[in-house]
């Protein structure tokens, strides 16, 4: 809904981490569906591209350079979304960073920005939000989650970390939201791999080319589920069939987990050796505008039966049971019936003959004791 449309103003959002990737996907997802949306993100151009988008699809939009890692600079893009767009209905705490090492090698610096961005970015935007949304007692906040956030893997120790940590955070910020009976609705999104951008910029230090490890999926996908959550919030969804395994796998059997994905240590490395040029954004944005892929689109799919399954399992559920009793019922109509005695009266039990068996008396002569 735009601003002219039926009166109403439209539905105001901020997404961090919007200039690429499952960022940049949301922001495409939020114009379709016309929100006005605050765009945060460090890089300009990216930021530019992820504007334009919008404003092509007819949406209000305000791009606002941030770092998410600096609280200021959050609160003020904050401010400044509420002056020009209005009060925020929902705000998306998408940003992330990673460094994809082994912890032997892992540098104190770099597990210090992840953490920034990853964990204090959400906490940042969390705030934010929460500063706007509890006085007029309304709002969602979507936590974009991980399967790594239960379930680790090699090589991104400070990012599966970070994503433990929004988990941790996230549950008590609900539960105190429960206890105030506060109506600002709290959600996590757990995604699987992605195909983003994030695989051709993220620090690393191995020989080869990082990759995403098991199935992949297009970043159109998880947007679709996080604006899901965002107008039908509950406590979680997971997205896709291997962020189900993950979860469930490290609840019920995570000794076996921690053998079963010592295999993506070399499963998260391509055959492509790394270039010497290339650059990442740990600290700095790469220049340039990367869009919402990565260059994996050959192996990426673009559906989820799983989610579409979670989605619609409500509805599957109650169609499940009424076919269930209907063919119950027709079972019980096509089973033979069987013919009810007929009642008799006093004089037919007075007057009915009595079987042979019964006929001696009780006063009958006795039998002879002789043998």
């Amino acid at each position: 809904m735009s601003r002219t449309k039926r009166g109403k103003q439209p539905w105001v959002v901020v997404v961090t981490g919007a200039s690429a990737g499952v960022g940049r996907a949301i922001v495409r997802e939020l114009a379709r569906r016309g929100a006005a949306i605050g765009l945060l993100a460090r890089g300009e151009d990216g930021l530019e591209g992820a504007a334009l988008d919008a404003a092509e699809a007819g949406a209000d939009v305000l791009a606002l350079p941030a770092d998410i890692a600096d609280a200021a600079q959050v609160e003020a893009a904050a401010q400044a979304v509420e002056e020009q767009l209005g009060p925020i209905d929902v705000w998306i705490n998408n940003a992330m960073a990673t460094v994809m090492t082994p912890v032997k090698d892992l540098e104190v610096e770099d597990l210090r920005r992840v953490t920034d961005v990853t964990y204090h970015g959400t906490v940042y935007g969390t705030l934010a939000a929460l500063r706007r949304m509890l006085p007029r007692n309304r709002g969602t906040i979507v936590q974009v989650g991980s399967a790594l956030a239960y379930r680790s893997i090699p090589l991104q120790a400070a990012y599966c970390a970070a994503k433990h940590a929004v988990v941790g955070f996230t549950d008590s910020l609900r539960s105190e939201l429960i206890h105030d009976r506060s109506r600002v609705r709290l959600t996590a999104v757990h995604l699987p791999a992605l195909n983003t951008p994030q695989f051709t910029w993220s620090k690393t230090t191995l020989d080869y080319e990082p990759q995403p490890v098991g199935k992949i999926f297009q970043p159109e996908v998880a947007a679709r589920a996080i604006v899901h959550a965002a107008r039908h919030p509950r406590r979680e969804y997971w997205l896709g069939m291997p962020t189900v395994t993950a979860i469930l796998g490290q609840r019920l059997a995570p000794a076996a987990g921690d053998w079963y994905v010592a295999r993506a240590f070399e499963g998260q490395q391509g055959d492509e050796p790394i270039d010497p040029r290339r650059q990442d954004n740990l600290y700095a944005p790469v220049p340039g505008d990367h869009g919402a892929h990565g260059p994996f689109d050959d192996k990426a799919h673009e559906r989820s039966w799983q989610w579409w399954v979670a989605r619609n399992g409500g509805w599957l559920l109650a169609a499940g049971l009424g076919m269930a009793g209907a063919m119950a019922a027709e079972a019980l109509a096509r089973r033979p019936r069987r013919r009810r005695r007929p009642f008799l009266t006093a004089e037919e039990v007075v007057n009915r003959p009595v079987p042979a068996a019964h006929s001696r008396s009780r006063t009958s002569p006795a039998r002879s004791s002789t043998r």
